[in-house]
């Protein structure tokens, strides 16, 4: 992981094909052949095909609805979020159209709806949630949840729930009920897996015990770009020397350049680290 996070082309490239496989094996291999639905606009794409194949006997392609459906968004990140970003997040989509083209399914090879929406949604959330730590999007709702994040610092799953509520009432109606429960079991174990893997919106306070607090403050801003807050007249109680406390508070996906700066600054320095659930005020979100 700590490759990934410093070499940003490089990861967000295989974070695409990945992306792009672990959905195809999820919708290809656990989802359709239990009658499982994905979240956001996979899920729609899904829906879309289900319903062309039942009522217009047309089987119209996943990937390409799945295309299709992420143009608008596309120009909202463009607008929104950069070109960067909106040219790695068109390649995953691409990629992940592709490969739900060619990743065979094996028709109904396992019997039990529950063991396929687990390991569906587990994979296609570790998937989504590793593209989304090297700061590729995999487009549709994911999009509006970055932009929701970043205005209004709502999580990645509340802006999720009432779409994919529609996609369980959905499920319900195609196939029954209990396909709606799988779904949302689905739904559960991948919003899980995404956000143990997106690490950018997990916040954690640190403290740090140091004896040379302008180095290390110095250090901090430069490589982390995080304000501080100084606890003076601090004392050892081995040695007894005279020592600073310093509080701030960063983002999981930087705590390998924290420590970094922090053992450039002052190798002696000591410090501890706590996830919080919430942060108000001013809190520094770097460009994707």
């Amino acid at each position: 992981m700590l490759y990934f996070d410093r070499h940003e082309y490089a990861a967000r490239i295989v974070a695409a094909i990945i992306y792009a496989l672990t959905s195809a094996i999820a919708i290809n291999i656990f989802w359709t052949p239990g009658h499982i639905y994905s979240s956001g606009f996979t899920g729609l794409a899904q829906i879309l095909n289900t319903l062309g194949l039942r009522y217009l006997h047309m089987n119209i392609s996943i990937g390409l609805l799945l295309i299709l459906l992420n143009v608008p968004v596309l120009i909202l990140g463009y607008r929104k979020l950069g070109y960067r970003f909106t040219m790695f997040t068109a390649l995953a989509l691409l990629l992940a159209a592709i490969a739900i083209r060619i990743v065979p399914s094996p028709g109904t090879w396992v019997h039990d709806p529950l063991v396929l929406a687990i390991f569906g949604g587990g994979i296609n959330g570790f998937g989504t949630g590793f593209a989304l730590r090297t700061g590729l999007s995999t487009g549709g709702l994911d999009i509006i949840g970055i932009v929701a994040r970043k205005k209004f610092g709502m999580r990645m799953g509340a802006v999720n729930l009432t779409f994919n509520f529609f996609i369980l009432l959905t499920a319900g109606y195609l196939f029954g009920p209990q396909y709606a429960l799988y779904t949302g079991i689905s739904l559960i174990v991948n919003a899980y897996m995404i956000d143990n893997f997106y690490t950018r919106q997990q916040k954690l306070q640190v403290m740090i015990v140091t004896e040379q607090p302008d180095r290390v403050i110095e250090m901090l801003q430069q490589n982390i770009r995080r304000g501080i807050t100084i606890v003076h007249d601090a004392e050892g109680g081995y040695n007894h020397h005279e020592k600073e406390i310093l509080f701030t508070v960063i983002s999981a996906y930087e705590r390998y350049d924290f420590r970094d700066a922090l053992e450039q600054a002052d190798p002696k320095a000591w410090s501890s680290t706590w996830r919080i659930e919430h942060t108000t005020g001013r809190f520094y979100e770097p460009k994707l």
